[in-house]
């Protein structure tokens, strides 16, 4: 759906879950929110909370309500806002929507838009948005953690720091171009060339940072991989605590991948049980094969099982191997029982140990659109070292460092924003 640009018309929005609770939230922004919060429970001060008695167009008592209003410039979104805080029930929130929907200059806000105005109005920037969305979806603490740094504007501090130390290097080059050498006082390229080195460094090292973050964004794989019948949908169910997988004695009952997300330790972890590994006995077996090696192959980790008494699979550095069905026989180092549970708070700590790593070093970004800007950033930036090696004209060699400066202003959404909002802003509910 797409959003309109910022306009004078007030909109209100249900800003909580929908559904019966104990609180429900209506949120009006715009010119127009607190007389149309006044119109249904009275005179209200500009910035303010009370204790009203929301009335309808004919006086009828609707629900008891706080009443917030927040001044222009004191709000989320930067304009007049009004919150009602109702009692949940549907019934409530249904007559007060449609009191206020029967206002004059009042409409239904779109998803995301309170957040637009907000971007448009400068509360927030555009990472500040991105790390939004990600706070409102966030599953697990690690999730939540980085989301929340970027929200609050960890990294539109750190971009206007590379903006600055861009410009003082832009304002150095051209110095050379508007005077003549004896005229400039001293010659500015070394402390030119050393800020675009330290800065094309510290570019990529938050880069890499960033597409960490993405990857814990999306959650890490983790495959269960062995024999058919080790106990691979046993474990799985055990992990999920559910019966996510059919487990049965007969070999080779997992014919496709199975999925269950889950939170392992603060960490977003998608666990994989795959088809047995052996050689089909049916096409449709060596589809759920070929399939479960391809998926294995992409994971994150792999936790590879084998029986008791059979020699332990060949593995990735990286990976784990674990003894199975440890109820049946004497156990090594990192055995479990999928059936008893023995074992699985080991298996879990470890595999929550191997992600852990991957998970640290994490910078101000949160996006591969991050790293890819920073990274864009970089490469024009060891592009104006190489022109200045080459004594090519200090124009070009200016005009290379402002291109690199387009490409932090537009991390943060100073310039070539709207191609981004749409993809951005469908992420969000109807009240954000």
């Amino acid at each position: 759906m797409s959003h309109p640009p910022h306009a004078p018309d007030t909109i209100f929005a249900l800003a909580t879950a929908p559904g019966r609770a104990g609180i429900a939230v209506l949120r009006l922004s715009g010119p127009g929110a607190h007389a149309a919060a006044s119109a249904l429970a009275g005179e209200l001060p500009e910035h303010g909370r009370t204790l009203r008695t929301l009335r309808d167009a004919s006086g009828e008592a609707l629900d008891q309500a706080l009443v917030l209003t927040f001044a222009p410039h004191r709000s989320f979104t930067g304009e007049a806002v009004a919150e009602l805080h109702c009692h949940g029930a549907p019934a409530v929130v249904s007559a007060v929507l449609r009191a206020l929907g029967i206002l004059p200059g009042l409409r239904q806000a779109q998803p995301g838009e309170f957040t637009r105005r907000a971007l448009e109005n400068g509360r927030l920037d555009l990472p500040q948005v991105e790390g939004l969305a990600d706070l409102l979806s966030a599953e697990t603490e690690a999730q939540r953690r980085q989301a929340m740094r970027v929200f609050a504007g960890a990294l539109g501090r750190k971009a206007e720091e590379w903006r600055a130390k861009l410009l003082r290097a832009v304002a150095l080059v051209e110095a050379t171009i508007d005077f003549s050498d004896e005229d400039v006082p001293e010659n500015v390229w070394p402390e030119v060339l050393e800020l675009i080195v330290l800065l094309a460094e510290e570019l990529r090292q938050e880069a890499q940072g960033a597409r960490l973050a993405e990857r814990l964004r999306e959650g890490f794989e983790v495959a269960i991989v062995g024999a058919p019948n080790v106990g691979k949908s046993t474990l799985l169910n055990r992990l999920a605590g559910r019966e996510a997988a059919i487990t049965s004695e007969h070999a080779g009952t997992t014919r496709d991948v199975i999925e269950v997300r889950m939170d392992l330790e603060g960490l977003p972890v998608t666990l994989i049980d795959t088809a047995g590994l052996r050689e089909a006995q049916d096409p449709v077996e060596a589809i759920g094969i070929e399939r479960a090696r391809s998926r294995a192959a992409q994971a994150d980790l792999r936790v590879h099982l084998h029986l008791p008494g059979e020699p332990a699979p060949e593995a990735g550095p990286d990976d784990l191997v674990v003894q199975a069905k440890a109820d049946l026989a004497p156990t090594g180092a990192l055995a479990i029982s999928g059936r008893t549970g023995s074992g699985i708070d080991a298996l879990v700590a470890e595999i929550a140990a191997r992600l852990k790593p991957r998970a640290t070093g994490l910078g101000v970004g949160l996006r591969e659109r991050h790293a890819r800007a920073m990274l864009d950033a970089a490469g024009l930036l060891d592009e104006s070292r190489t022109l200045f090696d080459q004594a090519a004209p200090v124009e070009i060699v200016a005009e290379t460092l402002r291109r690199a400066l387009r490409r932090i202003d537009a991390l943060v959404g100073r310039v070539g924003v709207e191609d981004i909002l749409g993809e951005i802003f469908s992420s969000f509910c109807i009240g954000k």
